[in-house]
């Protein structure tokens, strides 16, 4: 099992900047991808940034040029700096872990924390 623990959410006015937090514990060193999502009110959860083993990162369009995800210490942290925030960015923020791929891929997830922009 892995587990997750997102801070760093909070209020900020359209333009501002947030360093989201993740703290993993756990079978850590089993992990391959980490990444953050985000869900907004009536819908899909969405991917925002990932990253995996050898340090590729793949970013959602409304992303890129803003958002930089970024890891420590073996997966025990992972972050998101998000720069020149927009009101639609507003949503529950969750870290995401997964372990293996295909069939035998196990996905880990965090409680979530909440980012609101406000204009």
């Amino acid at each position: 099992q892995v587990l997750l623990v997102e801070s760093g959410g909070g209020l900020v006015q359209a333009g501002g900047s947030l360093r989201l937090s993740c703290l993993a514990s756990g079978s850590i060193a089993r992990v391959n991808t980490m990444g953050w999502y985000r869900q907004a009110p009536g819908k899909q959860r969405e991917l925002v940034a990932s990253i995996r083993d050898g340090g590729f990162s793949n970013y959602a369009d409304s992303a890129k040029g803003r958002f930089t995800i970024s890891r420590a210490d073996s997966n025990r942290a992972l972050y998101l700096e998000m720069n020149n925030l927009k009101p639609e960015d507003t949503s529950v923020y969750y870290c995401n872990a997964k372990i293996g791929s295909g069939w035998a891929k196990q996905d880990f997830w965090g409680q979530g924390t909440q980012v609101t922009v406000s204009s």
